[in-house]
């Protein structure tokens, strides 16, 4: 048997589960935005504004929104970024991309974004392009990691920033183990009623469940050369934010 990776628990090969997480984004697209105020009672638009703020991009900054969706954290950094700047969205799933499309027409975006379809672990653009790089809620449903995490190294420039925002586990027994509940009971029939799909909010929880640690993560990260990295806990550890960069 050939190389197998994670699917939540599942274990399957590396082919199936790039055909798994498109599926997946293809079902949840159209209701994602949604799902994600309901299940995290709104906390995940404050995570990600803070996350931006940590990243820190400025005035003319080029910025790179891996994974990037519906396009949230484009449009925080955009803020920032303003005219002179630019942020480009990228993801490979066009579901979701038409969904964040949508999305920055509602919106007054201060700086250019830019969308542009492609593969996290082989990334059409050149070495040394970005100030500064981010990836929100996507790190986790890459098939190999640490060659995303290459790629985006090779896209920095020398002294460019990395934002990784993910979700973790509480750190505080007691609301862990009342998470724990939330996520496996609550969630998968929440998806069901509200977005048509129990499998896509148990593939959820279980990713969060196998992804690396906070502590894991930071050694992976400085493994592949990232440095001054550390990392900030929210809401008791249900989402954290690693910060890095590019020596």
């Amino acid at each position: 048997m050939g190389m197998q990776v994670h699917f939540g628990y599942r274990m399957v090969s590396p082919e199936e589960k790039v055909r798994l997480v498109l599926r997946h984004f293809n079902t949840v697209a159209r209701k994602y935005d949604f799902m994600n105020t309901v299940l995290s009672f709104g906390m995940h638009l404050l995570w990600k504004r803070r996350a931006v703020r940590m990243l820190g991009p400025q005035r003319g900054d080029r910025v790179l929104d891996l994974c990037g969706g519906t396009g949230d954290l484009s449009i925080l950094a955009a803020k920032e970024t303003g005219p002179s700047g630019r942020v480009i969205l990228c993801d490979m799933n066009p579901a979701m991309m038409e969904s964040g499309r949508r999305k920055l027409g509602r919106n007054a975006v201060e700086g250019p974004i830019e969308l542009v379809r492609g593969d996290a672990e082989l990334l059409g653009f050149r070495s040394g392009q970005f100030d500064a790089v981010m990836v929100g809620f996507g790190i986790r449903n890459l098939t190999h990691m640490e060659k995303g995490l290459e790629e985006i190294f090779r896209v920095l420039k020398p002294g460019g920033s990395f934002m990784c925002l993910e979700f973790s586990r509480p750190v505080t027994a007691w609301f862990r183990r009342l998470y724990d509940l939330y996520s496996f009971h609550i969630m998968p029939l929440a998806g069901k009623i509200l977005a048509g799909s129990r499998e896509a909010y148990t593939y959820l929880p279980e990713s969060i469940r196998v992804f690396p640690g906070p502590e894991e993560l930071k050694a992976i990260l400085e493994r592949v050369g990232f440095e001054g990295v550390k990392y900030r806990r929210f809401t008791d550890g249900i989402a954290v934010v690693h910060t890095g960069r590019r020596p």
